[in-house]
């Protein structure tokens, strides 16, 4: 059995932390495989080649995979309306199922995405999407459940604790603030304070609090400072004030302006290939503009979260509780 394995045996069994088993693994790794965990796998012209050819419908994107110590990295796989790769199957779009007003009925719905995810391979889905509809033009108006705050964290909730009732990693998206298409990656959205955490967290929070694996930043930049790279969001709320334990990734390709800042404000891992991380990564830490520890930290988040959904016994259908997110009965 590999490090990662037997490090994930012992935090089933009890006898380490998840944190504790990622931070010995990631004090055993060289700066390299440090370096490694915090990006997609793929080169970046050549999994810019795949995606146009499709790829992005063919099969998932690994991230953070390091062979020598057995750690699988993610393994991402989108929604929301069911496992975009293969022949899998494809569910009323979000704000169709939100209409229903069933959380139960939307955990049923995680269930079976879930074991699509791992029937094509991956361990990871993407696809909890809770902004908030400003907009009946926004683009992806029907990728998400609607406008109302507690309608989104109730059936993002739900989502979440079905696919993680298999095993599977949830991601809830974009965090925060994106309600905009065209301009997603240029606008700066202003918000006061009362404003961002009554109306347009609290979802975000709901999911967060009850167990999610992984939050996703979004493209747009929140009150002057990029989603990808801001501290006051994925540190001083995320982390500090809702004590998420989870990893933090980007939007695919253009998630964040800034590797380094990116590293020390609290973004985990770049996605979906290797690019500005691993640019520019190596010399800031040559140039003191980043510390090792700054790379560890996310390393662990990530490393501590695979461990926490690493396989082990396949659970009952009528009892399982892997992901601590809930139990499906």
């Amino acid at each position: 059995m590999s490090a990662f394995g037997d490090t994930a045996a012992a935090v089933r069994e009890g006898t380490v932390t998840a944190r504790q088993g990622a931070r010995a693994l990631v004090d055993s790794m060289t700066l390299d495989e440090r370096l490694w965990c915090l990006d997609g796998d793929i080169e970046f012209w050549p999994g810019m080649a795949d995606m146009r050819r499709g790829g992005y419908y063919q099969h998932a994107y690994a991230a953070g995979v390091v062979d020598r110590l057995g750690i699988p990295g993610i393994v991402f796989t989108d929604g929301p309306r069911g496992v975009v790769v293969g022949a899998a199957t494809a569910f009323p779009v979000s704000m169709a199922r939100a209409a229903t007003w069933e959380p139960a009925l939307e955990e049923r719905v995680g269930h079976a995405i879930a074991v699509e995810v791992c029937a094509v391979g991956a361990n990871f889905y993407g696809g909890v999407c809770v902004n908030l509809l400003r907009h009946p033009a926004w683009g992806r108006a029907q990728e998400t459940y609607g406008e109302d705050p507690v309608l989104l964290g109730e059936m993002g909730s739900a989502l979440s604790r079905g696919v993680q009732s298999r095993g599977v990693m949830a991601c809830v998206k974009h965090f925060a603030l994106n309600s905009i298409e065209n301009a997603r990656f240029q606008v700066d959205v202003t918000c006061d304070e009362a404003t961002l955490h009554e109306v347009y967290l609290p979802a975000f929070e709901r999911i967060v609090r009850a167990g999610v694996a992984s939050v996703m930043s979004a493209y747009n930049s929140v009150n002057g400072a990029w989603c990808g790279e801001n501290k006051g969001l994925l540190l001083d709320i995320l982390r500090e004030e809702w004590d998420f334990d989870g990893v933090v990734i980007s939007d695919f390709i253009f998630g964040l302006r800034d590797a380094a800042l990116s590293v020390r404000n609290g973004l985990d891992i770049e996605m979906p290939f290797r690019q500005q991380r691993a640019q520019r990564l190596r010399s800031a830490v040559d140039a003191g503009e980043l510390e090792v520890s700054d790379l560890d930290r996310a390393a662990v988040n990530s490393v501590a979260t695979q461990l926490r959904f690493a396989p082990g016994p396949l659970p009952s259908d009528t009892t399982s509780t892997n992901g601590g997110i809930g139990t499906l009965t």
